[in-house]
Order: structure tokens, then sequence, then C-alpha cells
């Protein structure tokens, strides 16, 4: 048995859940933490990065069954308002699909770098802060308040997310945030797209790296998803209650200085990032 490669995992997975849904980006911290690690082929690495994803996206559906499940009778009973709320996810959805497709070779062969990933996010550190110390006019409280119009302005908000080290819930609130909705619905309305964006991304990664997939990797891809899981349904929770009254500065500071010291460790040789 492959104790460190057990560790490994479980670290990994952890990290999922911690930064999947805070505005740090789980995509940067995850190539990050691998080369620090240095977790697994390459090919392993997307196929175990898929299953704790989707361990991530599963906690926030069992965090919020009971909103998922009036949503789901509400819509098939074409309730106006679960009606509105499906359309609205839809709608922020489709500029991801779109573009995804047609670019994500580009961008897991290009700009999943390191250097990339600090850069991007001492970046979005920068906009967090200037978002939240400008005036902020709320005329969205709850999401299923939300417009066609809002919905799909944060769904072009989420395609920066392809870029590694911006953060796909950090586009998504810090847009809402910009369009005028309160720090709580933009914060549960970035954790509802998260499931049929990451669910999309899930499939097609699957498909696409079914070879890698064999029954001796099980216990180490459990490990992983596991613990993402049980973090990231933590985490959803914690972030709701945080924000409410505190707001994002604490994790542009976070992103600022973490994206610093990548590019300062580089630069002076300390750290070799790959």
């Amino acid at each position: 048995m492959d104790y460190l490669l057990y560790l490994q995992a479980l670290i990994m997975g952890i990290v999922e859940g911690l930064t999947e849904f805070l505005p740090v980006s789980s995509t940067g911290h995850l190539i990050v933490t691998a080369e620090l690690l240095d977790f697994w082929t390459e090919d392993k690495r997307v196929v175990f990065e898929i299953a704790i994803q989707l361990g991530a996206i599963l906690a926030v559906c069992f965090d919020y069954r009971e909103k998922m499940a009036q949503i789901t009778t509400g819509f098939f009973r074409r309730e106006a308002v679960a009606t509105r709320f499906v359309t609205n996810l839809l709608l922020a959805f489709l500029p991801a699909m779109v573009i995804g497709y047609f670019a994500i070779d580009f961008i897991k062969g290009v700009l999943f770098d390191p250097m990339v990933v600090a850069t991007m996010l001492v970046l979005g550190g920068i906009v967090i802060l200037w978002a939240e110390r400008r005036e902020h006019v709320i005329h969205v409280h709850d999401v299923d308040d939300m417009r066609w119009q809002d919905a799909l302005k944060i769904g072009f908000a989420q395609c920066l997310a392809m870029i590694p080290g911006t953060s796909r819930s950090g586009a998504t609130i810090i847009g809402g945030l910009l369009f005028g909705l309160s720090r709580k619905t933009a914060a549960e309305f970035s954790f509802f797209l998260a499931v049929p964006t990451m669910i999309a991304a899930t499939v097609y990664s699957v498909w696409k790296h079914r070879d890698e997939f064999i029954l001796a990797d099980l216990p180490v891809f459990a490990i992983g998803f596991i613990a993402a899981f049980l973090v990231a349904a933590w985490v959803v929770k914690a972030l709701v209650r945080f924000v409410s009254t505190h707001g994002f500065t604490v994790f542009a500071w976070y992103r600022i200085a973490f994206g610093l010291f990548i590019l300062i460790s580089a630069w002076t040789g300390l750290i070799n990032w790959g």
C-alpha cells in the first residue's frame, strides 16, 4: 500500500474542498499543491481532480437539498419562481459551456502554469478590493428575485474563471456584487451555478480521459472524493455566514499574498514550480 500517495490524495481533497467555493481559485491551488507534492503523473492527476471536484459539487447539493427539491418539484409543476430560477441557471451556464467547448484544449495546454496562476491571484485580489470599496447598490436580495439579465451577466463573468488563478466562485460572486446582488445572494447563486457548470465539465473530462480510470486507483480517488465532500459541505455554510457580515476583503489580501509568494519564490529560485 502506498501510504504517501494516500496522504497526498487526502491533502488534495482538503485543498479542493476548502477552495472550490471561496474566491481564491481552486484550480490554481490544485495546480500549485500538485507541483509541491509531485502528485501522480499529469494524466492521472487530471482524472483525480475530476473526482474530487465532483465531491465538492455534491456537497452543495447536500447542503441545499431542500431548496433543490423545491426547485425540481416546482419546475415540473410549472411554478413561476422555480421556472425562473432554472431559466436563470441555464442562461448563466450557457456562456461558459460554449466558450469552454471551443477553448478548453488551449486553456489547459497553455494557461495551466503556476506563474499564470500567481499573476491572476494577484490581479483578482486587486479587483476584489476595488469591488468591495466601491459603493454597493443592491437591487437583488434573494436568488429567487434575480432577472434573466442578472443571470446572463454573471454567466459571462464566470467565463473569466477559465484562466487558472481567477477563481470561478470569485468571478461569479464579484460579478454578482458589481451587478447589484447582495453578498449572500451572489454567494448562493455562485454555489447553484457551480452544479451544472462542474457536472458538465466532469462528464466531458470523464469521457475524454476514460482510458485513465483503472480499478486499482479507486482507494486514492475515494480518499480525495470524501475529503473534498466533507470539507466543502462545511465551507459552503461557513462562507454564507461569514460574507453576510464581513465581505470578501480578507480573501483579496490572501490572494495577493499567496500570488506574490509564488512569484517571489520562483524569481529567487527558492522553489522550482516546474
